[in-house]
């Protein structure tokens, strides 16, 4: 007999939640195969089978939280499933004798049976009772925690500005075939942002800390988190040294985390250690917000939906692609002056993202 175990998935991880059992007692697997799906604070981490045999035991079912080194079911090791019986073959029909079997009398062939009616698609099954409880995933706790820790924690201040999307449109517009024909990505509006955010924390160097206890960490490198809103929740898998990046590199370390997103594979490394976080609440239509930085970051920026506005210009009333940006900042370690120059400096950047491209 072998025992499945909770293996060790973390320094920080201790145990998590049973979203799922890939097999069922009674069934075969073999080494490899993925037994069960662990949802912890952070991440959903795949058990997989150590050996070949019968899964023989359950111990927790789906919804039971399970700590690290925990056995929760047993294979019989090198045994076989039992195998269906083979369906006994009827005995063949008597062949009547040509010879002796009346000749049929002619007549017309009968009409065919109607087809039967396609079965009605059954009704979804409606709620019992007036309301419905269910247990708090351990990243849904994961993340309320963390998000009353900030509140709690931080100074949190917002300063706002809009900027004009019609170059970046433009320029993308503009490059998207045949960056999509050198690179095999699409040209999107993160890239510009990130670009935009690095060049802004070389600027104001300032929003690049962290607060450890009583003291103030400055960072000197730009790994950028980018927000991802998954089933599970929000996740920000994290794009490293983005200033070292070209926007194709950063296209598609972005299609890589939602892609490894939507398949449940995000490991830890891949959301931990960024300096500032980008939060794309346009995509759902999202007009205006208050983003609550992720700690232990100092500051978070907030994009928003795109929406003809009229502005005035050169002294003239145009209609442009407007987009209001949010910067969320921790007031103990970032000034109001420090805070507002940093996203005049990402406002420039899109306004004018033709320097981005050639480094300008």
């Amino acid at each position: 007999m072998a025992d499945i175990k909770i293996p060790a998935l973390g320094e920080s991880v201790a145990g998590g939640q049973i979203s799922k059992w890939h097999f069922k007692v009674g069934d075969a697997v073999k080494v490899g195969d993925v037994l069960l799906t662990l949802e912890t604070d952070k991440v959903a981490a795949e058990v997989t089978a150590d050996t070949s045999g019968v899964l023989t035991s359950i111990a927790n079912q789906e919804g039971d939280d399970v700590v690290i080194g925990a056995v929760v079911g047993v294979i019989a090791e090198g045994a076989a499933a039992p195998a269906a019986s083979a369906p006994v073959p009827a005995a063949p029909a008597p062949v009547a004798d040509p010879k002796s079997a009346p000749e049929p009398e002619a007549k017309a062939a009968p009409a065919p049976a109607p087809k039967p009616a396609p079965a009605p698609a059954a009704a979804p099954a409606k709620p019992e009772g007036r309301i419905t409880r269910k247990k708090m995933t351990p990243l849904r706790r994961k993340i309320a925690d963390q998000l009353v820790s900030a509140q709690q924690n931080a100074a949190i201040l917002t300063t706002f500005n809009e900027c004009d999307m019609s170059n970046v449109m433009a320029l993308r517009s503009k490059l998207q075939d045949s960056f999509v024909k050198t690179h095999g990505v699409k040209l999107g509006f993160m890239s510009f942002f990130v670009k935009a955010v690095v060049e802004a924390l070389k600027a104001v160097p300032q929003i690049n800390v962290r607060v450890e206890g009583d003291e103030i960490v400055q960072q000197h490198y730009f790994d950028i988190g980018v927000a991802v809103g998954t089933e599970k929740g929000l996740i920000v898998p994290v794009l490293r040294d983005a200033d070292q990046k070209g926007f194709a590199d950063i296209e598609k370390d972005i299609l890589a985390y939602a892609a490894k997103a939507k398949e449940g594979k995000i490991s830890l490394p891949d959301l931990t250690g960024g300096v500032f976080t980008i939060s794309n609440g346009g995509v759902y239509g999202s007009l205006l917000s208050t983003p609550i930085i992720n700690p232990p970051q100092s500051a978070i920026l907030g994009m928003h939906s795109i929406q003809q506005r009229a502005v005035v210009v050169d002294g003239q009333v145009v209609v442009r692609p407007m987009m209001y940006l949010a910067l969320s900042y921790d007031h103990r370690v970032v000034d109001g002056k420090e805070a507002v120059t940093f996203l005049i400096r990402i406002k420039d950047c899109i306004e004018n993202p033709a320097r981005m491209l050639v480094g300008a």
